[in-house]
């Protein structure tokens, strides 16, 4: 499955979200990181290749909030994931079922494995 990770800018997102993710969801999965590089990446296009989108929302952001609705609209399945004591939107209910909180990244990345073996 091709999955689309979407995140705030303001955190540590290459240690803190593509590591773990990396190293441990399953192989089978093929994982798109909008921020590998320095260069302008198209989020919006880059979504519509791929069959599903990680979302963590501990970190506002206009720029991620955008890409969810993007996916949402293309009927892409959204997992949103928050580090405990975040304080996230409510509105986040309408447009994901799955939602995860994690209080270190490995709990997170074992939650996501959960959701998507029954994706």
């Amino acid at each position: 499955m091709r999955i689309y990770v979407g995140h705030s800018s303001s955190f540590d997102f290459r240690n803190l979200l593509y590591e773990p993710l990396s190293r441990g969801l399953d192989k089978a999965h093929e994982l798109v990181f909008p921020h590998e590089t320095d260069e302008m990446f198209d989020s919006k296009e880059a979504l519509k290749s791929c069959e599903a989108m990680i979302a963590e929302i501990s970190h506002p952001s206009i720029g991620l909030g955008i890409e969810m609705g993007w996916a949402d609209s293309m009927g892409i399945p959204i997992i949103c994931a928050y580090r405990k004591g975040s304080k996230i939107s409510e509105s986040i209910r309408i447009i994901s079922a799955n939602i995860v909180e994690y209080s270190d990244p490995e709990q997170m990345v074992s939650e996501i494995n959960r959701i998507l073996r029954f994706e």
